[in-house]
């Protein structure tokens, strides 16, 4: 049942406009975020509107004309994209709150860049997902590139700045091949609007023109997907700050990728051509490699941020894998699997992100083989980490379980036990990455700690050196293609040099009003953060990482950090267990549950 309606465009615009204040504000850092967090609610209000309907049947239509080749410039809000724009926009809310504490916590520079950059990624991504055709998709999933560059390249350095060209190349790059599909299909069938269970006109064409059209489709979108061998970009960039890396890297822009998959394989082709043609099964076969091989890579290295960045190309693929192995299961349960990994794999790695984030705001430490002990400093951080880890393994009663066990099921219905075997092991290297980090927290001291968390060569384990701390070398014997090096060879995130204050260079240049520190940001626009004494000792000793001395001082729940990074680490914990123990009450396999039906019948 299709409804015209104004809602999907003001979803949009409600991210979109704000834009505008939020640079008109700048010299007001309370105003400045005030307009962050209104325009976070009202997406997210927008979006939850057309839910009841959306569930009913309804599927809402703002059309603007038409757009080039008689290709309307349309959108549209079905189950799948408001799946999409649901997830989005509501974590936009939870990481706006986190953004506050954690911008203030490093007095970082251009943060009126930063909320402005935010937001317009957010209209991009909501954008992306009421595309009603592959062209009206692939202007909002090109301005996302556009978007999100300002926040990857947001140290300013020689380092942003290197990741910030490979991220252009590699995501610009996909989207020429998505728009050489586009227009192959437009030529093949005459039409590029989405059709649930496929577009009639691609299961009668030519089969060598459709084939290369689903490659060209799934091969753009999947570099945004970080499908191996195009994965690289997604490790470099986190020198973005960390909650960039966990909303866009880990919801919003990873995600475009997938859901742009998703789109191809439900919407354009559909699972009973792509069956037909047999690239279902090559689709998931290349993210089995994937999701296993990165799992690996992840083992190597120390740097937190790299080993979540690696973790997401692996999670990433059991999406695909699910997308691509649910062509051939009748069932469906392959293709719920993959859909309800979105939001499962959203809340548990922006948890584990944000966790990163804390950790650093409050202790600057961002080695792994720095953190035995941490979690007498930071109890319900590494607790929540502990939660997020348990899902990304796939633990009963957390979201990872749900999605992967529809996975599993799904797989061995459509006859490939194959990557039913690939998803076990993948669950077990899981464990092999994450539990070291939980145990070393909890378990262990910073003068009784060993060198579990990092694999330094074929047999395991690491050298004394390899782990030392305080002056001691470190590598995470990672390879040259692992992204930025330190002098010292360790390879690092953007938090290495943190902006902790606004220099005399900069303000000259007028930056000093986006500093929490200027005339007009107030201690009272810390919202109740304080400051960092850099007289005192053991701050001194924690800007460069690692414990102080005399080890990690003992702290009990909610003292550890300001509320505005623990309320959305908890939040977005709480989201991963709800959708382990209530998934349909959390709407979101209810919605799944819909767009599979819808696709096979």
């Amino acid at each position: 049942m299709t409804d015209p309606s104004l809602r999907p465009l003001a979803a949009v615009l409600a991210a979109a406009l704000p834009i505008v204040a939020i640079v008109a504000s700048h010299r007001r850092p309370n105003v400045r975020e005030g307009w962050s967090v209104a325009a976070a609610l009202a997406t997210f209000g927008i979006v939850a509107s057309m839910v009841p309907g959306v569930l009913d049947g309804a599927v809402y239509v703002t059309n603007l004309g038409t757009f080039v080749f008689g290709v309307d410039f349309a959108l549209r809000a079905d189950a799948l994209g408001v799946l999409f724009a649901l997830l989005a926009s509501f974590l936009w809310v939870v990481t706006t709150f986190y953004s506050v504490g954690y911008m203030r916590g490093l007095d970082e520079h251009s943060q009126t860049r930063y909320f402005a950059s935010f937001a317009a990624s957010v209209a991009a991504a909501v954008g992306v997902a009421f595309g009603a055709n592959l062209l009206v998709l692939f202007v909002f999933y090109e301005l996302l590139t556009v978007a999100t560059y300002p926040l990857v390249t947001h140290d300013e350095d020689a380092e942003a700045r290197a990741a910030g060209r490979k991220y252009l190349t590699y995501t610009f790059g996909g989207g020429v091949a998505v728009l050489a599909g586009t227009i192959l299909v437009y030529w093949l069938t005459g039409t590029v609007a989405f059709s649930p269970g496929g577009i009639e006109g691609l299961a009668t064409a030519n089969e060598l023109y459709a084939r290369a059209a689903f490659a060209l489709l799934a091969g753009g979108f999947g570099v945004k997907a970080a499908l191996m061998p195009a994965h690289s970009w997604l490790p470099d960039a986190m020198v973005a700050p960390t909650p960039v890396s966990g909303l866009l890297h880990a919801v919003a822009v990873v995600k475009s990728g997938v859901f742009g998959v998703a789109r191809v394989v439900l919407d354009v082709f559909g699972p009973g051509t792509v069956a037909d043609l047999g690239v279902g099964v090559a689709l998931a076969a290349v993210a089995a490699f994937t999701l296993l091989v990165a799992s690996i890579i992840a083992l190597r290295q120390d740097n937190l941020k790299r080993r979540l960045a690696y973790s997401t190309v692996s999670q990433l693929s059991y999406i695909v894998l699910g997308l691509g192995v649910g062509a051939y299961d009748a069932s469906g349960l392959a293709l719920t699997g993959g859909l309800l990994h979105i939001p499962a794999h959203a809340f548990m790695k922006l948890t584990l992100f944000f966790c990163a984030g804390a950790i650093h705001v409050e202790t600057h430490t961002d080695d792994i083989s720095d953190m035995a002990g941490i979690g007498r400093r930071m109890p319900l951080t590494m607790a929540a980490f502990g939660v997020a880890s348990l899902g990304m393994a796939g633990i009963p009663l957390l979201a990872g379980f749900v999605s992967k066990w529809y996975l599993l099921l799904g797989s061995v219905e459509a006859g490939y036990a194959v990557f039913a075997v690939a998803l076990l092991v993948s669950g077990v290297l899981n464990i092999a990455y994450f539990w070291p980090v939980v145990y070393q927290a909890f378990f262990q001291t910073a003068d009784d700690s060993d060198a579990k968390p990092v694999i330094e060569n074929p047999f395991g384990g690491a050298t004394p050196a390899a782990t030392g701390h305080g002056d001691a070398a470190r590598t995470d014997g990672g390879s040259a293609d692992d992204g930025p090096v330190r002098e010292d060879d360790e390879t690092y995130a953007v938090d290495r040099n943190p902006s902790d204050h606004v220099d005399d260079a900069s303000a000259d240049a007028g930056e000093m009003d986006d500093a929490p520190g200027s005339a007009d940001a107030t201690a009272d626009d810390h919202h109740g953060y304080e400051a960092h004494d850099d007289k005192d000792p053991d701050h001194h000793n924690e800007h460069h990482g690692g414990p102080p001395a005399g080890g990690w001082e003992r702290r009990g729940f909610g003292d550890e950090s300001t509320w505005f990074m623990l309320g959305p680490i908890s939040t977005a914990a709480l989201g991963a267990i709800l959708l382990g123990v209530v998934p349909h009450a959390a709407v979101f396999l209810e919605i799944v549950d819909l767009i599979v039906t819808g696709v096979l019948g």
